[in-house]
């Protein structure tokens, strides 16, 4: 498995370094059989690429919020 941790989370909506998707790119494709993205939604989403991946990771059945993960544990 691996992981990436997207720990950015602010009312601005800014996500620094992670708007370079280059680096996300190498993170995400370095993964072979599992992939787990930990971030705030809410900031992330407002960047395209991330928009549009948080989009796509809710249409396969991949999204989980941090309340239903505790719940689950």
């Amino acid at each position: 498995m691996t992981n990436r941790t997207l720990t950015r989370s602010n009312t601005q909506g800014k996500i620094g370094f992670l708007s370079d998707i280059r680096r996300m790119n190498v993170g995400m494709t370095r993964a072979r059989r599992k992939l787990l993205l930990v971030g705030d939604s809410s900031t992330l989403c407002r960047h395209p690429f991330f928009g549009e991946l948080l989009a796509y990771v809710k249409g396969v059945g991949g999204y989980r919020t941090a309340h239903e993960v505790v719940i689950e544990a």
